[in-house]
């Protein structure tokens, strides 16, 4: 990944976040759809996704669905009802950082 301290963080909002989205969706059609939406700027590894997937699916956030595609079996995975309340839980939280974050980059003072 690009900058990867900075997104290290951040990956399993971002996997919840094109779940919630997406409703179901494999893993590498997740990588390729975060390169898509950030024009190529961040690539999630196979080595950084799939540990991920599966810290959710054990956290009981994810559930997976195998299913037969073009003669071959295809992992699924999808937010739980769990994983669709903490999805809400962390953009929140994530959404108070980068606020607090432009503030301290760019502060506004007035005394």
């Amino acid at each position: 990944m690009k900058n990867s301290n900075l997104y290290k963080g951040s990956l399993n909002t971002i996997i919840m976040k094109l779940l919630e989205k997406n409703g179901k969706m494999y893993g590498y059609e997740i990588t390729q759809k975060v390169k898509l939406i950030t024009k190529g700027e961040l690539n999630i590894t196979e080595g950084a996704l799939y540990p991920a997937l599966h810290k959710l699916e054990a956290d009981g956030l994810l559930e997976v669905e195998i299913e037969k595609v073009d003669n071959r079996m295809r992992k699924y995975y999808k937010l739980t009802d769990s994983g669709y309340k903490e999805t809400a839980n962390r953009l929140n939280e994530l959404e108070d950082f980068i606020r607090n974050m432009q503030n301290l980059v760019n502060p506004k003072l007035s005394f």
